[in-house]
């Protein structure tokens, strides 16, 4: 892991509401564990679409009658 120091402006009000959130004893470890659920919630998402995407085409192969309730299954 490589850490370098940053100069940021941030709205204190948010970042102390996310270090009392994320119960952190600091604001770096609030925006290191910010991040670190931020990367995790991406790669959950991709794994979800992936998952998705496998049932759809599933059921395309076994010509299964899908309903599209939301709208969503062409989405990307």
């Amino acid at each position: 892991m490589t850490r370098r120091n940053k100069h940021l402006i941030l709205d204190q009000g948010k970042l102390t509401k996310a270090r009392k959130v994320l119960g952190t004893r600091t604001e770096t470890e609030a925006i290191e564990q910010a991040l670190d659920r931020v990367i995790d919630e991406d790669a959950k998402n991709r794994h979800d679409w992936a998952a998705h995407q496998r049932f759809v085409r599933s059921a395309i192969r076994k010509k299964a009658q899908i309903k599209d309730v939301f709208g969503k299954m062409h989405e990307e």
